[in-house]
């Protein structure tokens, strides 16, 4: 069948095209880079023509609360106008665990926003929750930088690598809505400062990191479950050790 991935040239969306060709599907990689801009309608609805499935993985260019809001909302509308108008019988999102518990960050509202367009569109849909990917670390590492230490709330998260998140978007992909939300993790459910603190010290970076309560996370305040997924997630299979020694991190 005929799948367009939206941000078919990201991190995952590279990923899951590769594998979605693989399974000899006919899949369009769609981004601004390749003439499709949810943004500004261009290019959707002849990406879109006769196309079964829509995988959205794209991501705001800006995570300024405002932008995050206007592009999430913005591309939703115009993405299932043209989905609508195609016939399309399968959208697919990737979203994050914990979103509805994230509200205080102005990112986590962008995704609330677009998961309510979601449910209100009319297009049977899947919604994949994921937790964080280990690619993200550097970005953490980031985040939680306070001169010479990094601060960082003591709540429990369950990493996955960005291969298991592709994996798991083509598997749902390729099968029926569920019209709802689904859950995918990493194998270990870790302490985020800890984890955080092994990665700085594979990069040689030995600022201290510090587990501190009111330490927000992009914007949101952790309960000590709050990144974590359900008892029913789908699990990854690939740990820390093995992912650091087969990939590229990403830096802070």
């Amino acid at each position: 069948m005929k799948i367009v991935v939206i941000g078919g040239t990201g991190l995952i969306g590279s990923k899951v095209v590769k594998q979605l060709r693989a399974r000899d599907h006919e899949v369009i990689a769609a981004s601004p880079a390749t003439g499709v801009n949810t943004m500004t309608g261009e290019g959707l609805r002849e990406a879109l023509s006769s196309a079964r499935v829509v995988v959205d993985l794209a991501n705001s260019p800006s995570f300024e609360d405002a932008a995050v809001l206007e592009f999430f909302e913005t591309s939703g509308r115009n993405l299932f106008a043209a989905e609508r108008e195609a016939g399309v019988a399968h959208h697919v999102a990737l979203s994050v665990v914990g979103t509805d518990r994230l509200a205080q960050s102005g990112y986590f509202r962008g995704k609330i926003a677009q998961e309510k367009l979601i449910r209100e569109s009319g297009v049977p849909y899947t919604i994949i929750h994921s937790t964080q990917f280990f690619e993200f670390l550097g970005g953490i590492l980031h985040s939680g930088n306070d001169g010479e230490v990094i601060r960082l709330s003591p709540a429990d998260f369950q990493p996955i690598s960005s291969d298991d998140v592709a994996a798991a978007v083509t598997e749902f992909s390729t099968g029926d809505p569920l019209h709802g939300i689904v859950e995918i993790a990493g194998p270990q459910r870790v302490r985020l400062a800890d984890l955080v603190e092994r990665f700085a010290r594979a990069n040689n970076d030995q600022r201290a990191v510090i587990e501190d309560p009111a330490a927000r996370y992009f914007g949101a305040s952790l309960q000590k479950d709050t990144l974590l997924p359900g008892a029913n997630a789908h699990l990854g299979a690939v740990n820390f050790d093995e992912w650091f020694s087969n990939a590229q991190p990403a830096r802070g």
